[in-house]
């Protein structure tokens, strides 16, 4: 591909420019500067449809002003990390793809790496292990290298003697090493390293995944993390270095659960699905209530989101499931599943007798019973259902009398 300068007559002129001004944003405009980010992430899509170069201008003077521009934002909700870290994901391949001389990707690469260094609060601290990518040549990778191990090996010996030295560069090194194919020489500069933190480390990993050892990768990075590995992070390392060289019994079998931890036990699930589809949904639904001993309550949801319904009441009674769920569950199934609908009632009774539960009230006693009945009813097994819940508040129950005032005290007992 040819090569071209970017010349500023032709340069559009960017919106984002006056909307991310320095400091432009109070302590409440998260808001406002995730949607000015979005905006500037359009407006240079749009333009390298185009023109890449100069879309990856744009894309340099973007990253150049996002910390700057949101540096008295409140961030601590999450929303604009998130935000910013996508921003640089999206604009590196942007950047790397443009067809320019090596003078200008040069120009472009001075300009990021003191926008990193200026970096504060970090928003794009990311950029810098997307450096060997950005430098595109080995060559220019290999230049960058060179100007930065000096003072990474200063910064080395310094934390050998027990002093605090820290260096914005380090991880910009250790891309560009990477991508020059300097493998020996990254792994001699890790060694230096007291306490490589785990972004630094990855990049060891990496060296011995590229030379093909896999097993090699996964036994450093155990290695030199020692105790205060990541174990999720250790996981996912591992399980994507196994895929990548095929080996997916392996992956699944040691390492995807731990991997794919997601907010939810379903989202949990769904990603490892995904991931893996040539594992049956039983087989992998039953791995994932193996992996929680004490805890198989707390897959209800997922087997009932799943239709696995007369595993969802097991998993219900067998350890402390949320009673809301349950009662909800009931509520949503009692005209199609009326069986489930009433054994999930029932379980939320039982486990709110236990005492388990947040925010009770005796109306969330009175649903749970509401349903149950409506459910019994329909496929005639109300006296029985009726006994079951008398049995179930007329023992030992922590939380019976409660529960026993909440219906009318008569009323289980019918």
């Amino acid at each position: 591909m040819a090569t071209k300068s970017v010349s500023t007559a032709t340069a559009p002129q960017w919106a984002f420019r006056s909307r991310l001004r320095r400091s432009g944003f109070g302590w409440r405009g998260s808001n406002a500067a995730i949607a000015r980010i979005d905006e500037a992430l359009s407006e240079i899509r749009r333009v390298a449809r185009y023109e890449p170069a100069l879309a990856a201008e744009g894309a340099v003077l973007l990253l150049e002003k996002i910390s700057p521009a949101v540096c008295e934002v409140d961030s601590s909700s999450g929303a604009l990390g998130s935000a910013t870290y996508s921003a640089v994901e999206a604009l590196v391949p942007i950047i790397a793809a443009a067809p320019v001389t090596d003078a200008i990707r040069g120009k472009w690469l001075a300009r990021l790496f003191e926008a990193i260094q200026e970096d504060d609060p970090p928003y794009i601290e990311s950029l810098a292990d997307h450096w060997g990518e950005l430098c595109v040549t080995p060559e220019l990778a290999s230049h960058w290298a060179d100007e930065l191990m000096p003072t990474l090996r200063r910064v080395m010996e310094d934390r050998k003697k027990g002093v605090f030295a820290w260096f914005k560069g380090t991880s910009v090194c250790y891309s560009a090493l990477f991508k020059a194919g300097r493998h020996d020489e990254l792994l001699e500069l890790l060694a230096l390293d007291p306490h490589p933190i785990w972004p630094y480390l990855l990049w060891g990993g990496r060296v011995f995944a590229a030379r093909g050892d896999v097993d090699g990768a996964i036994a450093y990075m155990q290695r030199r993390g020692g105790i205060s590995t990541p174990v999720a992070a250790l996981a996912r390392f591992a399980e994507a270095v196994l895929l990548a060289v095929g080996r997916r019994a392996e992956a699944y079998g040691s390492y995807a659960v731990e991997a794919n931890q997601a907010n939810s036990r379903l989202a949990t699930y769904r990603a490892i699905a995904k991931k893996y589809p040539e594992i049956e949904p039983d087989r992998l639904l039953g791995d994932l209530i193996a992996s929680t001993p004490g805890d198989e309550g707390k897959w209800f949801a997922t087997a009932k989101s799943l239709k696995r319904f007369d595993l969802a009441i097991d998993l219900a009674w067998r350890s402390p499931c949320d009673p809301k769920t349950l009662t909800r569950a009931a509520r949503d199934h009692l005209g199609t599943q009326p069986a489930f609908s009433a054994e999930a009632a029932l379980a939320a009774l039982h486990w709110m007798s236990q005492g388990h539960g947040y925010d009770l009230t005796g109306l969330d006693v009175r649903e749970a019973y509401r349903y149950a009945m409506e459910a019994a009813q329909s496929i005639g097994q109300a006296d029985t259902v009726r006994n079951r819940v008398q049995c179930m508040l007329a023992g030992q129950a922590p939380a019976g009398k409660w529960m026993q005032q909440a219906l009318g005290a008569a009323e289980p007992a019918r």
